[in-house]
């Protein structure tokens, strides 16, 4: 790959994966308005080891907090707490595996389809910003039952919808819930780690099993780009929703969508 597209790719993964925005849908249009080919499973995969490292890193302290008690048997209220955010997280999967697994990749592949992304991102835009208005914002992640954590594990099976947004979908189920926006947010992002890494294991397995070659290049650069980029972003996420919220992502998506929808209708 040239490494203007590389780059480009690894900074809208970035921007969109942890921005409720669509990452997928994103990655859809670039090629869309550009006119290029799929990248391919190897650079995919680069592009979600890089967010899923970014991820890793800036919630290390609150990741480490829960595999501790899930390993211990604290059982203070925080133990407790942070043992049964652990268990929704990993049970928040389970509805994303299911769905990914009957999809099927060749389905998800005909999913990438230009209208359907700028229909997605319109309507989920609709519903996180009426879930940002009627939210509570009164609760933070630790009060979640393992019962809501499977509830926001069902949205966050949507994704697989291009222009739905895994973190856009998921922080309107923690508001609707709920939650405050800087924790809807938090929860999100940690909901994404046993996903993201799912979709890393299947996508090397897959990888392995094509025979496709191995761009050791690009992937590195991809993966490097997306981890420092994604760092960037989740932190300006969390301090502009402090500040502003969650409406300019909603107009924004409204706005993309009608354009797209047009630039479809004209081609």
């Amino acid at each position: 790959m040239e490494l203007s597209h590389i780059l480009l790719l690894a900074l809208v993964q970035a921007l969109a994966e942890f921005l409720p925005i669509s990452s997928s849908g994103h990655l859809g249009l670039v090629g869309f308005l550009f006119g290029w080919a799929y990248q391919g499973v190897t650079f995919d995969l680069a592009l979600h080891f890089g967010t899923l490292m970014a991820v890793l890193v800036y919630y290390r302290r609150d990741l480490v907090a829960i595999a501790v008690a899930m390993l211990s048997r604290d059982r203070s209220e925080t133990g407790r707490a942070q043992h049964r955010l652990g268990i929704g997280l990993a049970l928040g999967i389970i509805p994303a595996v299911v769905v990914g697994l009957l999809m099927g990749e060749e389905t998800a592949n005909a999913l990438r389809v230009p209208a359907l992304i700028a229909a997605n991102l319109i309507v989920f835009g609709l519903v996180l910003g009426v879930a940002d208005r009627v939210g509570g914002k009164t609760r933070g992640v630790f009060d979640l039952s393992i019962k809501e954590a499977l509830l926001i594990g069902a949205a966050q099976a949507l994704a697989l919808i291009p222009g739905t947004s895994r973190s856009g979908i998921t922080m309107s189920a923690g508001l609707f819930l709920g939650l405050n926006r800087h924790e809807a947010a938090r929860y999100s992002f940690l909901m994404g780690v046993p996903v993201t890494a799912a979709a890393c294991a299947h996508g090397a397995l897959e990888l392995y099993k094509s025979g496709e070659t191995f761009a050791w290049a690009d992937f590195a650069i991809g993966a490097g780009v997306s981890a420092v980029a994604g760092i960037a972003c989740i932190h300006f996420l969390l301090h502009f929703l402090r500040r502003l919220g969650l409406m300019p992502f909603v107009w924004y998506r409204i706005a993309l969508g009608v354009v797209v929808l047009a630039l479809v209708y004209l081609r």
